[in-house]
């Protein structure tokens, strides 16, 4: 379970002005279930994952992952996480194969066990076909499978996936959702970020919505068309984090005129 309380984090902008990326963010994601992590851009979406990973540490509030806290137990907390981020950041000379085995020895993972989980995560995730190739000239799924075969080589019971799907055909599109199902019905704690509504509406028991640094709503997705009185989850979202629901008028076309 992944329990964020009061979390605020704030940096120097230019001219020495203070900017709040995050402002008393709160949320728990619980084992088991789906819980979608969505804002527009600038939100505090990214700030609020790399403070739950241990990359930054918050001005206030706490965060724990299965009640250990990020900045005083950063090791332990790391072991219970497995971390999917955007930028999947393969080093192009390594093998898929040496990339999954060095993040396992990162985790403490070695020998025939080691050897052993690879085999299997390249078995489910269909990478034999390019377990020993190097990274360079990967396709984006490829790429995508490697990165995720890191994040779960150590089995860890809390998932943070960012943009999972982003990049890949339907056919990969589909098989990731249902990989993503398959983790929470493990019993796993996944957080899930997308700006693709219909993959959100798909996946997600519970939603946290988070708009200029702040949690504005959050519930599951019928609660959030109840309480906005929207069906449509992309207008909903639109309303949630007070952006406009209307589309912009077109320009105005001048009439064709006859030539002289």
């Amino acid at each position: 379970m992944i329990e964020v309380e009061a979390l605020a984090k704030r940096f120097k902008g230019p001219g020495g002005r203070v900017v709040e990326a995050v402002r008393e963010v709160g949320f728990t994601a619980r084992d088991g279930r789906i819980t979608g992590l969505i804002g527009p851009n600038g939100a505090g979406k990214t700030t609020t994952l790399r403070i739950l990973c241990g990359l930054m540490k918050p001005d206030a509030g706490r965060a724990t992952i299965d009640g250990l806290d990020v900045v005083a137990e950063t090791r332990a907390a790391q072991a219970r996480l497995g971390v999917l981020p955007d930028n999947r950041g393969l080093y192009p000379r390594l093998t898929a194969r040496e990339h999954v085995r060095y993040f396992g020895r990162l985790h403490g993972l070695k020998g025939a066990e080691l050897e052993r989980r690879i085999g299997v995560l390249a078995e489910r995730l269909g990478m034999d076909d390019v377990l020993d190739r190097r990274a360079k000239g990967f396709s984006k799924g490829q790429t995508l499978k490697v990165a995720l075969a890191r994040a779960l080589v150590h089995e860890p019971p809390n998932l943070l996936l960012d943009e999972p799907t982003n990049g890949l055909d339907i056919a990969s599109s589909r098989a990731m959702r249902e990989l993503i199902r398959g983790f929470r019905d493990q019993g796993r704690c996944v957080v899930f970020c997308s700006h693709i509504m219909s993959e959100v509406a798909a996946l997600c028991d519970h939603l946290v919505v988070i708009a200029d640094g702040r949690v504005v709503a959050e519930g599951a997705v019928d609660e959030l068309r109840a309480r906005t009185g929207l069906q449509d989850l992309e207008e909903v979202f639109l309303s949630l984090t007070g952006q406009s629901l209307d589309a912009p008028t077109p320009p105005a076309v001048a009439p064709a005129t006859a030539a002289s």
